[in-house]
């Protein structure tokens, strides 16, 4: 039989989330001459017309202040190729390490950063945001695209990384 909780609870939703597949992104920000990154599932298109994409950065991150001060944020979605960069950017280094040590990026706008290597890039300005007590949404206008024609998404469900092909 399975687990049925009727009034929801941070962790139940996030074990049922465990459950939904999502593509792999990390979103990066630059302000003053400091960058940061950070990889995240918690981005979506909501528009084409006019193009707007969101992402949830918890409070306490340097991603989060660099968004802030900016109004500026970059995305790019991962390769399947790109784990190893993907697991950089959630952490799995020192946070006062620079996660972008050795990797290639580039810029639309001379200041936020994109992976060089990702199947797509995103240059975007924030329009609007949603604050909660531990992250915010920021609701970005998609300003500059960048687009690689082949290469495989790398996805995640269930703690782990999987790819759409067989591997």
């Amino acid at each position: 039989m399975t687990e049925l909780t009727l009034s929801p609870r941070g962790e139940d939703l996030r074990r049922a989330m465990r459950r939904w597949v999502t593509g792999v992104s990390i979103v990066t920000a630059a302000h003053e001459g400091k960058r940061h990154g950070m990889t995240v599932n918690s981005f979506v298109s909501i528009s084409l017309d006019p193009p707007l994409v969101t992402v949830t950065l918890a409070n306490t991150t340097r991603t989060h202040k660099l968004v802030s001060a900016s109004g500026r944020f970059g995305v790019t979605i991962l390769d399947i190729h790109q784990q190893n960069l993907s697991d950089r950017f959630a952490g799995r280094i020192p946070e006062d390490g620079d996660r972008f040590q050795d990797v290639q990026v580039f810029s639309f706008s001379g200041e936020i950063p994109l992976l060089s290597d990702g199947l797509a890039g995103l240059e975007c300005r924030v329009v609007h945001r949603y604050e909660m007590p531990h992250s915010t949404l920021f609701i970005g206008e998609v300003e500059q695209v960048w687009i690689r024609e082949d290469g495989e998404p790398l996805v995640y469900v269930n703690r782990a990384y999987h790819c759409l092909k067989e591997c």
